[in-house]
């Protein structure tokens, strides 16, 4: 399993995603252009001190991206049909999130194999980023078997 951020606009949600991946043991593909230079002290700043721990690759622009994955590629998005509970995972996926600023466009929408939304209180717009992906890969770890040992 992978956590894929598309063109991620904020540093400190790029931190926190690496620490919970290198915490949980997924990769982690970082779709560029992103919103801030990409640097030691950039996550430093973000309070990612587990950067040595993460499996990071960086991808130049969606393209690439798209022909090295080899799973599913499940989208995070507000605009999808099927709820996080209803959701069923494989250990191959690869939990794709959008930037802050404009999640995703919609070819990219049509590429998914799968999107899910996490279910919210009417009225409200969405999660914070890095609070989505964490529920979804833990839903998603929880149904593969996949938690660290």
């Amino acid at each position: 399993m992978r956590l894929a951020l598309f063109e991620p606009d904020i540093a400190g949600n790029v931190g926190t995603l690496l620490r919970l991946a290198a915490c949980m043991g997924v990769g982690v593909d970082l779709i560029e252009p992103m919103g801030f230079p990409w640097s030691d002290r950039a996550l430093a700043r973000a309070g990612m001190d587990y950067a040595a721990a993460a499996s990071v690759t960086r991808h130049a622009d969606w393209a690439p991206f798209e022909a090295q994955v080899t799973g599913r590629i499940v989208l995070l998005t507000t605009r999808a049909a099927v709820r996080l509970p209803e959701a069923r995972f494989r250990a191959d996926d690869v939990l794709l999130l959008g930037s802050e600023s404009a999640g995703v466009p919609d070819a990219v929408h049509a590429r998914a194999d799968l999107a899910v939304r996490v279910p919210m209180r009417e009225g409200l717009r969405s999660l914070n980023v890095a609070v989505a992906g964490a529920m979804v890969l833990s839903e998603a770890l929880r149904q593969t078997g996949g938690w660290p040992a």
